[in-house]
């Protein structure tokens, strides 16, 4: 792929019937959003069916909170700030993504205003150790949200993910779940988590993927396994910040 995306794009994984019968047949439909292409990927509604990678649009300076986590002279101060910022970002769209349901509520003035509420039935799994950076952000935005873990890590003759550890609420395949893993690299742990929820009874079509950077062929392994799932991510580009957990944690 020769363009690379960031802040504001669609990046789109489709497929004819023939396609689905060899998946590296898989193509891959860059949008760069600029001008009205930018207005008409913001409004586009994510279609957990159609199996696609969406950027989250960041408005104003996003190349400094990108540069911020990629560069090696950031402090980690500087580093968790950037990430942070990004977090909440990734988590307000993926909240933007769940049902919800129109509601009325009395203002201190006693007046009726319409709004909405979201719909009972959500969580978030949080893909252990980097998984868990991204939980505080979501609990600021949902106190209340029970979430998950799953523990995966990758065998170092066979490099081949092994789960170790997953604990979710005992009632999770009813829920719509947001699955957190900032990095995506090859995809591999990522896959070896969703097969764990599918184990669990929930269906890929509910599930949310929270990241901030992803590789090209990270996302695509992903929706070729799971062409249901959804993807929000930042950024795709073929460098991905792999030192993400260590540096955000201080185990660096």
């Amino acid at each position: 792929m020769q363009e690379y995306l960031s802040s504001g794009g669609v990046l789109e994984l489709s497929w004819s019937s023939s396609t689905m019968g060899n998946p590296e047949n898989i193509i891959l439909l860059c949008l760069i959003a600029t001008g009205t292409e930018q207005q008409h990927c913001q409004q586009q509604e994510p279609n957990p069916s159609a199996g696609s990678l969406h950027l989250c649009h960041q408005p104003g300076n996003s190349g400094c909170r990108t540069s911020g986590i990629n560069s090696v002279k950031s402090s980690r101060g500087d580093f968790v700030f950037s990430a942070d910022r990004l977090i909440r970002l990734v988590v307000e769209e993926g909240l933007n993504q769940l049902p919800y349901t129109e509601c009325t509520v009395t203002t201190p003035t006693g007046h009726k205003y319409e709004g909405v509420r979201f719909e009972k039935g959500n969580c978030g799994v949080s893909i252990m150790r980097s998984g868990e950076a991204m939980e505080q952000g979501l609990r600021d935005c949902c106190r209340s949200i029970r979430i998950g873990k799953i523990l995966i890590q990758s065998d170092e003759e066979t490099q081949r993910a092994k789960v170790y550890y997953a604990k979710f609420p005992p009632d999770i395949y009813r829920r719509k779940v947001l699955l957190m893993y900032p990095i995506l690299s090859t995809g591999n742990t990522v896959i070896e988590a969703v097969k764990v929820l599918v184990e669990h009874g929930v269906q890929p079509s509910v599930i949310i993927l929270l990241s901030l950077f992803s590789t090209p062929h990270g996302a695509k392994s992903i929706i070729q396994e799971f062409p249901e799932i959804t993807i929000l991510t930042t950024e795709v580009h073929p460098v991905a910040p792999t030192h993400f957990g260590q540096k955000y944690f201080g185990t660096d």
